[in-house]
């Protein structure tokens, strides 16, 4: 092992005991804000100290072998040789292990996560497409067992989608989700070409990550626009008869927000708000990533609307990937939902440029 990873682990070790006795002060349980912190910041430390000491063990013990072999009991070499041998591949294969746990975590990996769907390049096609995907991502999460939330859709005349925002809610969301943004290009034969010519659109895709607690992004209600209109979807007599619409708008920002979902305003604007504090809270993302941008290249990509990350090739029944070069020929499969392979094939992408840049370090 690395001597700087041993040293990390080293720190965390001290670091668990040190929370151990803290945890046992009763001026620390009574302070139940510091006593919660200290739990939490404990179960995160505990599995990796947990792996580390398994780590240790495990070298202690073949090194002890290592010494039998000097031994002139033959029963005992025998014995010792055994033990190096079904130890061989362990150390690595823990240490690997504990890479991974020390890799930084992503706070919002575990919740929940907005998705917002455009047409973009192409039309009439565009929207088709984008209602393509919305589909796609709506079996995904009945295959995943996550819940499915419209909170605005903007059908367009000739079929299909101009614009579509959902929450996707389950546990890991976001994770699972977290490289779809980007350009996804479709090359297919619209129906209502004659000429059997392959055309080209685009749409853009953003996930956005929950953010836990409304309050956790300070907001201030002077910065804010609030317009109610009648909504223009689907949803009976009630919702068009009603200002049960709710618009948004973040002033120093710019940002808009609406929500027409619900038949009721004060609904309709608690899940504004929870879009809009999700938005600001990505545009901070943003500016840290850009900051940090020329120390640090993503392998799987910036996740930048702007950014084409993916085509799929309709006459050729093909997916591809430009960000890590994955081509899939189960283009219909995909177009059902089944693209949890692609999610986990990115993040395990990622994962891997996060560790050669801890060993780096």
């Amino acid at each position: 092992m690395h001597s700087s990873m041993n040293i990390k682990l080293s720190k965390l070790k001290e670091r668990l005991d040190e929370i151990q006795k803290m945890l046992s002060q009763p001026d620390v349980v009574n302070d139940m804000e510091n006593f919660t912190a200290l739990n939490k910041e404990f179960s995160e430390i505990n599995p990796i100290v947990s792996k580390y000491n398994e780590y240790i063990d495990l070298d202690r013990a073949i090194n002890d072998a290592k010494e039998l072999l000097e031994s002139d009991d033959q029963d005992m070499v025998l014995l010792a040789e055994e033990e190096i041998a079904e130890a061989a591949n362990k150390p690595e294969i823990i240490e690997q292990e504990l890479k991974l746990m020390l890799l930084p975590k992503d706070t919002a990996d575990d919740g929940s996560a907005f998705i917002e769907i455009r047409a973009g390049a192409g039309g009439d096609e565009a929207a088709i497409f984008a209602g393509d995907l919305y589909r796609m991502y709506s079996r995904l999460a009945e295959r995943e067992g996550w819940g499915l939330e419209e909170i605005n859709i903007r059908p367009a005349e000739q079929g299909g989608l101009k614009e579509v925002i959902g929450k996707l809610e389950g546990k890991g969301v976001f994770k699972v989700l977290k490289f779809e943004s980007g350009v996804h290009r479709v090359q297919r034969v619209p129906e209502t070409e004659s000429q059997g010519r392959v055309h080209t659109s685009t749409c853009t895709v953003a996930i956005l990550p929950e953010v836990e607690e409304v309050q956790d992004i300070h907001i201030d209600k002077n910065d804010l626009r609030v317009d109610t209109f009648r909504a223009s979807g689907a949803g009976g007599q009630h919702v068009n008869k009603t200002d049960s619409a709710v618009r948004l708008t973040h002033i120093p920002t710019g940002l808009v927000v609406e929500c027409q979902d619900g038949r009721s305003q004060h609904k309709n604007k608690e899940k504004a708000m929870s879009l809009l504090a999700a938005k600001l809270k990505q545009q901070e993302i943003d500016s840290q990533q850009q900051s940090i941008a020329s120390e640090r290249k993503i392998l799987v990509g910036t996740g930048d609307r702007s950014e084409k990350i993916r085509t799929y090739n309709f006459p050729q029944g093909r997916m591809t990937d430009h960000r890590i070069k994955l081509t899939q020929h189960n283009l219909d499969q995909i177009m059902d939902g089944d693209i949890k392979a692609i999610c986990d094939a990115l993040l395990a992408e990622n994962q891997l440029a996060m560790l050669s840049k801890l060993e780096e370090e």
